[in-house]
């Protein structure tokens, strides 16, 4: 299945992918630029951009990349590509590059509006603009790209698996609260019964979390959990586990689905120490 994957995963690069600077300002030696472009399927994605001030010597491949995309929670505030912006901040003004995108789910309705029947399909697209967004990413001057992470949350951390399951970039993985299937989510509205419930799993599960994660080895793999997580139980969180290669680290945090400052100091270290990066805390 997995080559049957590639093949539907397949799309043309765009170079360059008409990308648009539409601010840019610098703080605390930071360079930040909201900027759009051109995706495989005919619409634009807003994302920003950070990296340390200063151009990259010619020639010279020495920052890391960060690839970060947010979680789906219509309630908060920070259920878009702003959620990340303080920690990459940290992480950009350590020497790192980091991208900070716009997804399906930045739409606070759209989980409501969606249609089950086009589930399949926009999780497909939306993986291919994951994998352009790190085309993106790694063409940044100066980037090393044997040096990329990539750091999901939810939905972000559930499609960042199936990417990597295609895409052997990322050099290191932190996953935070990601359910085992896709299903999980999907059937919560519109509630399914009987054979149509039955069909919908059935058709989903090439693509879930549980079947795929074991292709991101050798990668390093963080995953992040919450022990009062509604929506990722303890069990579907091992089971998602278990199925990883090696190398891996599970950390629990006694709170929700949207974890807590000790899971952001965790990450940002280990990431820290994955990159070769010197970060505050």
């Amino acid at each position: 299945m997995l080559t049957d994957l590639k093949k539907i995963m397949h799309y043309e690069r765009l170079r360059p992918p008409d990308l648009r600077v539409a601010a840019e300002r610098e703080e605390d030696g930071v360079l930040k630029r909201i900027v759009t472009y051109q995706t495989a399927f005919g619409i634009r994605r807003a994302a920003l951009l950070l990296q340390p001030a200063g151009e990259a010597q010619p020639g010279e491949e020495v920052r890391p990349a960060i690839l970060y995309v947010h979680w789906y929670e219509p309630e908060a505030v920070d259920s878009n590509r702003k959620q990340f912006e303080p920690e990459a901040l940290k992480m950009a003004a350590g020497g790192a590059v980091c991208l900070l995108v716009e997804t399906m789910w930045s739409d606070l309705d759209w989980f409501i509006k969606r249609r089950q029947e086009d589930d399949w399909d926009l999780s497909i697209r939306q993986t291919v603009e994951l994998r352009q967004a790190m085309d993106l990413l790694l063409a940044q001057p100066g980037v090393d790209s044997r040096r990329c992470a990539y750091v999901g949350h939810d939905f972000g951390a559930m499609y960042g698996i199936l990417m990597g399951s295609v895409d052997p970039r990322p050099c290191s993985y932190v996953l935070m609260a990601p359910t085992a299937r896709f299903s999980d989510w999907y059937l919560y509205y519109p509630r399914l019964e009987g054979e149509a419930r039955r069909a919908f799993i059935e058709q989903m599960d090439p693509i879930d979390p549980v079947r795929r994660v074991a292709d991101l080895a050798p990668a390093p793999l963080l995953f992040q959990f919450g022990t009062q997580d509604p929506h990722v139980p303890v069990e579907r969180a091992n089971e998602l586990f278990e199925a990883a290669g090696e190398p891996k680290q599970v950390c629990w945090y006694e709170s929700g689905h949207g974890l807590n400052p000790q899971a952001e100091a965790d990450r940002t270290a280990w990431l820290a120490e994955k990159l070769g990066l010197e970060v505050e805390g």
